[in-house]
């Protein structure tokens, strides 16, 4: 029906209906040559402008002077320029052909600037039967409205036409629709439409005609592999969104009490797709002019602080994705300087859950030139004040429902041991930077509570990373470091690095050795206790196998309860041979560990010198105010076995 070629001022569109057109509409860079008939009997405004220059003088002696000068073939008496047209030529174009009756195949991506259109050409049902206006609503009531996914395609179209559409109350429609839809559906089946109760039945059969087809169509998606996850789809959708009207959209999500994990979602999703950098395997470098750079950074701002500000204040129950995420928009906010509110809220946000964090997530870059140090230790220092408030919270809370127990204080939360463990690898990942102060380093490392840690291996090496990484540490610096490990939580394996550490003072390697000797002497006492407890159980069945002998003999012939006897003192030497086996063992083991005690004992003392009241000894009973005696095992074999004989029964001696 039409033929596009080039005009003067750009492009030209026939109408090819073998009769001469005998109107001009310019819309934007395109032409438009139609016929007055068509467009007057549906639009009331087209009505009146071509009346209005059909009566004026002037300008049918300036179309008669243009028509001799250009000594056309054609009749032109109308020429109109319709300036701020809805929708542009596009949109015109489509009226154009409703106007001539042709069918117009209508979309949820057009439908918001061909209603503007209608309404801006003022084609009423008052004008004309089933006009345009009355068309688009209809369509955009029944087929838009109640699909999520059209109704993000067509608040997104409206975009284009924002003003009348605003007006109009197209953006609000669509709004309030993805958001009362997004309220009722089920996460999984995010991009399905929900049909809306209506009193026609009419509008039920279409409602669910149309859930039906967009099922088949995803399903179909599906078998073809563009799209496995329709949530996906739904949260990919929004991100086509400008920022204004996603804002508003967040907004009312909000105002309907929606569930705070999908606005969540949709934040997330937005982000990504608007701020590249998130995450570190992902970051470019810009490759544009520094004016574009900048304007590119203030809508990346403007983007972040409104991913912020929108954020939901509880806590996220889902994986450590999340975490990340707001570990990635941190980063960001430093990069890019975000308002000191936007960075605060964020760090509060992290803290509630920082034990879903990794060691990655807390090596935050220093982007200031103030600061020395390679990471953000002040930075870290805040979000774990904030994440012993939020735990501090937690237990008055739990305090006050168990009735005002106090008792709980010396329970191990297990988010406090997750996060002490992450710190201690931080602590760690950190002391290897020559900048970072002494003090630094305490302070980060005493701020958690004692019950934050099990055991202290890992801030043992933590301390280790940081003396061998600051060689030129004082003595004393060294001592109130190491003053942070508490020496009765190391393991054996750490205790025995403690103590061949060079790098350590005397007085922690001392006191190192010392707990590990009193471990030594606790194991010795549990070893000897559970060698008497073995030795109780045997005479424990022996007395009850003697008391069914007892009442065998009493039943049966002295010959058989002589040889009941036998049978038991046979067993019980038996028993007694397995036992002293057993103890032999034991003490060979302990005399293995004694004298390798002794050993590293003596080796200290060659290398301190033997000055000064005893040397090392004396200088430990100067700090101490205490006399250590170096005791070492001298079990022999042959006194065990003549104690354990000594106490063997009286009858077995008889016999």
């Amino acid at each position: 029906m039409e033929v596009e070629k080039p005009g003067s001022k750009g492009q030209a569109w026939f109408c090819t209906t073998g009769l001469p057109s005998d109107i001009v509409i310019e819309v934007e860079d395109m032409t438009f040559h139609l016929h007055k008939f068509p467009l007057m009997s549906k639009s009331r405004k087209l009505h009146q402008l071509i009346t209005e220059q059909e009566t004026d003088p002037t300008t049918s002696t300036t179309q008669r002077e243009d028509e001799e000068e250009r000594d056309e073939i054609e009749e032109i008496i109308c020429q109109i320029s319709l300036l701020d047209f809805p929708g542009g030529s596009e949109s015109f174009e489509m009226a154009a052909k409703f106007c001539y009756g042709v069918k117009v195949d209508l979309n949820s991506s057009i439908i918001a600037p061909l209603r503007c259109a209608g309404e801006f050409l003022d084609m009423t049902e008052e004008y004309s039967e089933d006009n345009l206006i009355s068309r688009t609503e209809r369509f955009f009531s029944q087929s838009v409205l109640t699909s999520l996914k059209e109704s993000i395609k067509a608040l997104k179209s409206c975009e284009r036409v924002m003003p009348l559409a605003e007006s109009l109350g197209i953006t609000e429609r669509c709004i309030d629709s993805i958001a009362s839809r997004a309220s009722s559906v089920d996460p999984a089946l995010f991009g399905w439409p929900v049909s809306e109760a209506a009193n026609e039945n009419n509008f039920r059969a279409r409602s669910n005609q149309a859930l039906w087809k967009e099922i088949e169509s995803t399903l179909r998606r599906k078998g073809s592999g563009a799209k496995s996850n329709n949530a996906d789809s739904w949260f990919e959708d929004l991100t086509l969104l400008s920022l204004q009207l996603f804002k508003r959209l967040i907004l009312a999500m909000k105002m309907r009490d929606l569930n705070p994990e999908i606005v969540e979602s949709c934040l997330m999703n937005y982000a990504k797709k608007h701020i590249p950098g998130l995450s570190r395997s992902n970051r470019k470098p810009s490759s544009s002019s520094s004016s574009s750079s900048a304007a590119l950074e203030g809508e990346q701002r403007e983007v972040l602080e409104t991913i912020v500000s929108n954020l939901p204040l509880q806590k996220s129950s889902r994986s450590s994705t999340t975490t990340r995420f707001l570990f990635g928009l941190l980063r960001t906010a430093n990069i890019l300087n975000a308002a000191e509110e936007c960075r605060s809220t964020l760090e509060k946000k992290i803290g509630l859950q920082l034990e879903q964090a990794t060691l990655d997530d807390l090596l935050i870059p220093s982007y200031s030139y103030l600061n020395e140090t390679l990471y953000d230790v002040d930075c870290l220092e805040r979000i774990l004040g904030h994440f012993l408030d939020g735990l501090e919270e937690e237990r008055n809370g739990g305090e006050i429902e168990a009735g005002g127990d106090g008792g709980g204080g010396n329970v191990r939360p297990p988010t406090l041991m997750v996060v002490g463990k992450l710190i201690d690898g931080y602590l760690a990942e950190i002391g290897s930077d020559a900048n970072l102060k002494s003090d630094r380093f305490y302070n980060l490392a005493i701020s958690l509570p004692e019950q934050a840690r099990l055991f202290d291996d890992g801030l043992y090496r933590a301390v280790d990373v940081y003396l061998k990484s600051h060689p030129w540490t004082s003595e004393a610096e060294r001592e109130k470091i190491c003053g942070i490990m508490d020496c009765q939580k190391l393991t054996i394996e750490a205790c025995t690095h403690a103590a061949q550490n060079e790098r350590l003072p005397l007085r922690a390697v001392v006191q190192v050795l010392f707990f590990e000797q009193i471990q030594l002497r606790h194991a010795i006492t549990g070893t000897l206790i559970a060698a008497g407890a073995d030795s109780a159980r045997p005479s424990l069945l022996r007395r009850r196998a003697e008391e069914e002998e007892e009442i065998e003999a009493e039943e049966g012939a002295t010959q058989e309860r002589n040889s009941n006897a036998w049978r038991g003192a046979a067993r019980e030497n038996q028993v007694l041979r397995l036992d002293m086996d057993c103890m032999r063992t034991r003490v060979h083991q302990l005399e293995r560990e004694c004298s390798n005690m002794k050993k590293v004992i003596e080796k200290i003392d060659k290398e301190c010198p033997r000055q000064n009241n005893g040397g090392w000894r004396g200088s430990l009973t100067r700090r101490f105010g205490c006399k250590f005696k170096t005791q070492v095992c001298d079990a022999h074999e042959q006194t065990v076995v003549n104690a354990r004989k000594g106490r063997q029964p009286h009858h077995l001696h008889q016999q």
